[in-house]
């Protein structure tokens, strides 16, 4: 279908467009957090690889070079923005997603509110990672990328993705246990406080 779309027939490249268009979604939603930026950044990505196809040489997958040219669209816009990354977090941890359509009917309000904190601690220390860890961890964490694929994607040794990858969990994991931490004890001592204002009026 590429060779084809490189060939110039249009309707195979519109069935590349159908086959990757909500990948690319994802992945220009979760860099920027933002969805009508997201959207814009999907439209271009698609008009740059049409523009490209010709000079596109089936080194890497089409996968990859789509990636490739989106992760630039978003760093050209949060450039030009001035602003920080907003990372959105993969399904699995998105309180709101989960309560709509995965949540058990049994789960707790307090379970809820656990799986929003836990979303929104993952969205802020994501958003305080270097670049250069935060695209590793969304290209093989989230996509479900290799690392051979996103070496390629980078232009970078397959030992510098590993290392990123590696160096970017290890800070996300100290400070989620830390601010899980912090929330316990927070509630220890809010409860031991109600416990103790309860005895004193009993």
């Amino acid at each position: 279908m590429v060779a084809r779309a490189t060939a110039g027939d249009q309707d195979a490249f519109s069935q590349l467009v159908t086959r990757w268009e909500r990948p690319i979604y994802a992945l220009a939603y979760r860099t920027l957090g933002r969805e009508e930026e997201a959207r814009d950044v999907v439209q271009d990505a698609f008009l740059r690889a049409y523009r490209g196809l010709k000079g596109f040489k089936g080194e890497a997958k089409f996968s990859s070079w789509l990636y490739r040219i989106t992760l630039n669209l978003c760093r050209d816009w949060m450039r030009k923005e001035r602003r920080a990354p907003v990372v959105q977090p993969p399904e699995g941890t998105d309180a709101i997603a989960l309560a709509d359509q995965h949540a058990s009917p049994a789960e707790s309000v307090e379970d809820l509110v656990a799986r929003r904190e836990m979303s929104a601690a993952v969205q802020l220390a994501m958003a305080d990672l270097p670049e250069e860890q935060r695209t590793a961890i969304m290209l093989k964490e989230y996509h479900g990328l290799t690392f051979q694929e996103i070496a390629e994607m980078l232009d970078c040794p397959l030992s510098t993705v590993k290392t990123r990858l590696y160096q970017g969990l290890s800070v996300l994991r100290r400070r989620l246990e830390r601010q899980q931490a912090e929330v316990a004890s927070l509630r220890r001592a809010t409860w031991g406080g109600t416990n103790t204002t309860t005895s004193t009026i009993l």
